[in-house]
């Protein structure tokens, strides 16, 4: 078992192909993590749409009287 995990090991440190598919799995990671960053709870992309929906609630409520 642990010789077959040795031989992967250096198959994928010459293979160059191996490479490129971690770098794409790292900038995947970080995407995970700007998008989860910028939509969570309370997130800067949330207040702003908040705050522009009721910007607009209001502009409407004051039109309609």
């Amino acid at each position: 078992m642990l010789h077959k995990t040795s031989e992967a090991a250096k198959r994928l440190g010459s293979d160059r192909d191996g490479v490129a598919s971690f770098e794409y799995v790292v900038v995947a990671a970080c995407i995970i993590t700007v998008v989860s960053l910028v939509f969570s709870t309370g997130g800067p992309l949330q207040t702003a749409l908040f705050g522009a929906i009721n910007a607009i609630g209001a502009a409407l409520t004051t039109v309609g009287t």
